[in-house]
């Protein structure tokens, strides 16, 4: 079937009619003078048909029904259009890509898009749109309104579509498949969208830097990377976050709220993808590898630490120092020389830490407990830094090496004490006498010459 011709086309809002007549008969909406009003919702028409059609609305009546699917609708031109779904017949082509609908609008609709024209402007905040219904869906965000709400719980929507993707959490109807993969939809949109993970289709496009996105929310949450834009404020903190679901997690930690539980073990956290991550400790599970060195990782931050070991980028600098990081909480961590900041304290002595791991390394001081423990000789340790340095004893790793004399040690500590040798720093000092030593060991036995009690004086400014 050919396009119909321009000539029967409106004027006044390019909607197309099948004949001239019917042209003449749609154009009295724009030049008659008599109106017609809906009793029930004020709804001005031109035409009493206009009007009767209308009313069907109100009244629930659907005499036209489809004689394939049983649907029913409230007028016959709506009915037409239902039709064409099922003979497949899409008669509107775009001349510029090709592309067939099924209906003049909808064809009207898409050539906009390569137009980039967008008539329909928000008085509010000159937001723009290709559509007028775009337009009245946005016009609620500013008026609040929700005019569609669910019968079973009293939710209000904004979109009707919304409500009916809601429907489907009370009824739990999935009518929607994929043919691919078989996962269900209860939302044709939802189906659409996951289609492209099959397809690899990413048809939202950033004007900026060319980014692709499969999604159109995906892009728009994108694109406030360019704009630096972060619409979603903390009414507790005032912090604020580019996008909803970021300030809805954040929000947690104020509730204290930790709805995702892992039953073996109990552990809550506050993101899924946490619970995720927790849940590949018990399992061994690394998905992620490194292409360089082969090395697996549970994370993919992880993944890109370790990566920036191989590159030498450091992005994170210090604004004092400007020492560089490889790690954003490694230069968090940092920052805490400078200011002098000691958050961790221990409950038993009240000595403080800067990082949380050193304080609980540090109350097993307290307890005695030592987890670690050596496979080869079952000695065990209170730090995994313990028995990383302890297994090389049995491997005669020595990965410390001397630049002056090429001597290595198992240890880095034990390199830093050799090289006093050759630099012939002293910095162990006997409060006593004055002598020095190049390590703690050696004031501790030259203490015992003053008496024992003095074993106490070590001062030593090697940590």
């Amino acid at each position: 079937m050919e396009p119909k011709e321009k000539s029967n086309d409106c004027q006044d809002c390019w909607n197309t009619c099948t004949t001239s007549s019917s042209l003449k008969r749609h154009s009295q909406i724009y030049t008659s003078k008599e109106l017609y009003n809906c009793a029930v919702c004020g709804k001005e028409f031109s035409r009493k048909g206009n009007l009767s059609s209308h009313l069907r609305i109100h009244e629930k009546q659907k005499p036209y029904f489809c004689e394939i699917c049983g649907k029913a609708f409230t007028q016959n031109c709506d009915l037409r259009k239902h039709f064409l779904i099922h003979t497949g017949e899409k008669p509107y082509v775009c001349e510029i890509c090709g592309k067939a609908f099924n209906r003049t609008y909808s064809l009207r609709m898409h050539k906009r898009f390569h137009t980039k024209e967008k008539p329909y402007a928000c008085d509010i905040c000159s937001k723009v749109f290709t559509e007028r219904q775009q337009l009245q869906r946005h016009l609620r965000v500013h008026t609040k309104e929700k005019p569609y709400a669910c019968d079973i719980c009293s939710k209000a929507f904004t979109e009707r579509k919304t409500l009916k993707a809601h429907l489907c959490v009370h009824t739990k109807e999935k009518p929607y498949a994929c043919e691919i993969c078989g996962h269900m939809f209860s939302v044709k949109g939802s189906l659409k969208n996951h289609l492209r993970i099959h397809t690899k289709e990413k048809p939202y496009a950033c004007e900026i830097c060319d980014k692709t996105y499969r999604l159109r929310s995906s892009l728009k949450s994108h694109l406030r990377t360019h704009t630096k834009e972060k619409p979603y404020a903390c009414e507790i903190c005032s912090k604020a976050f580019s996008e909803k679901q970021n300030l809805k997690r954040h929000l947690r930690i104020h509730t204290s709220e930790k709805p995702y539980a892992f039953n073996k073990c109990g552990k809550l956290f506050y993101q899924s993808i946490y619970l995720k991550t927790h849940i590949r400790t018990h399992t061994k599970e690394k998905p992620y590898n490194c292409e360089i060195c082969g090395k697996a990782f549970r994370r993919t931050n992880e993944l890109k630490c370790n990566l920036r070991v191989h590159t030498k980028e450091k992005p994170y600098a210090c604004e004092i120092c400007h020492k560089a990081f490889s790690e954003r909480k490694t230069l968090k961590l940092h920052i805490r020389i400078h200011t002098k900041e000691k958050p961790y304290a221990c409950e038993i002595c009240g000595k403080a830490f800067t990082v949380r791991c050193t304080l609980k390394t540090h109350l097993r001081t307290h307890t005695k407990e030592k987890p670690y423990d050596c496979k080869v000789c079952g000695k065990l340790f209170s730090r995994t830094n313990s028995l990383k340095a302890h297994l090389r004893i049995h491997t005669n790793e020595k990965p410390y090496t001397c630049e002056i004399c090429s001597k290595s040690f198992t240890v880095k500590s034990s390199l830093n004490t050799h090289v006093r040798i050759h630099t012939k720093e002293k910095p162990c000092v006997c409060q006593i006498c004055g002598k020095a030593f190049i390590q703690n060991n050696c004031l501790k036995s030259h203490l015992r010459i003053h008496g024992k009690k003095n074993l106490m004086l070590v001062k030593s400014v090697v940590k």
